[in-house]
């Protein structure tokens, strides 16, 4: 793991011993990129071997951002999006991608996508979600600042007191995922509240999350977009949204239960969960009718 921005040297020799075991599933690594021309190399250049591809998402640059990945890696996949936001390159990404894992990464030199193969390990040891970490021993951020800390340690207490979760970094987008989990994060909007979303969404379906140690490094060229008083309250927004969402659900499941009783539907399906020695619960009733 780096903990500095790398040198000419530093990169060819992480590059000559950084590779996707033999044998590995199939990774699509998705960056979205705005004006990221200079940086492209450093990032390109970092990737581990073994990949299966690489999916570029511009945001319509002004630079040669493009031309310069093109260049780079002649086997990159393009995607131009047309609407603004990391969310709206995110669900591009994914809807091009093809592997059977897939890593989002930053194309502004703040990952290490050396640490890819960290993820990659993860997964392949059981997990649904690799789930970056700057909190973790072994992890670490020479760009947070104490504001920025401060923020993200109260979303994360948030985040698990409401979805049960036991999150240690929420606000880091550097996340790897099997593409079977695609339809449970079902990412719908377009901002940089994208990365709360999908941790939600994945805690409230309750699959297997292993957080990676991770360093996020300061960007290497350009300015940062983020605001830590704007972000922070378009992820409340999007944390209430979700909690609204799944009162909603639970809603639907006890009308669905009600209008079952009020059928006697429910006196045959208890009597099937008797039989089978389980509990006739709301949600497994509701699921059952619509069955």
């Amino acid at each position: 793991m780096l903990t500095t921005t790398p040198d000419k040297q530093t990169i060819e020799e992480l590059t000559s011993r950084t590779r996707l075991p033999v044998g590995a599933p199939t990774v699509s690594v998705v960056v979205p990129t705005l004006n990221e021309e200079r940086n492209l190399p450093i990032v390109f250049g970092l990737l581990p071997d073994g990949l299966h591809e690489v999916i570029v998402v511009d945001g319509r640059s002004t630079d040669d951002t493009v031309e310069t990945a093109r260049r780079l890696r002649p086997d990159v996949k393009v995607v131009l999006e047309t609407r603004k936001g990391k969310g709206a390159a995110l669900q591009a990404g994914f809807a091009a991608a093809s592997g059977e894992i897939i890593v989002m990464l930053d194309a502004d030199g703040s990952a290490d996508p050396c640490e890819i193969v960290d993820y990659v390990k993860a997964l392949t040891d059981g997990a649904d979600f690799a789930k970056g970490s700057r909190f973790l021993p072994g992890g670490g951020s020479s760009d947070i600042t104490a504001l920025r800390r401060a923020g993200n340690a109260v979303l994360c207490w948030v985040t698990n007191r409401m979805w049960g979760s036991s999150y240690t970094d929420l606000c880091y987008g550097y996340n790897a995922f099997w593409s079977h989990c695609l339809p449970v994060m079902d990412v719908d909007c377009d901002g940089f509240e994208v990365e709360t979303l999908i941790n939600v969404r994945i805690a409230e379906a309750g699959l297997d999350v292993a957080e990676v140690p991770s360093f996020e490094f300061d960007r290497i060229h350009g300015e940062s977009n983020l605001n830590a008083f704007r972000d922070g309250l378009r992820i409340l927004r999007t944390m209430a949204q979700e909690r609204a969402a799944r009162r909603r659900a639970r809603r639907s499941e006890g009308q669905a239960l009600a209008a079952a009783r009020r059928h006697g539907t429910v006196v045959a399906l208890q009597t099937d969960a008797e039989l089978a020695d389980e509990p006739a619960t709301a949600p497994a009733l509701a699921d059952r009718l619509a069955a």
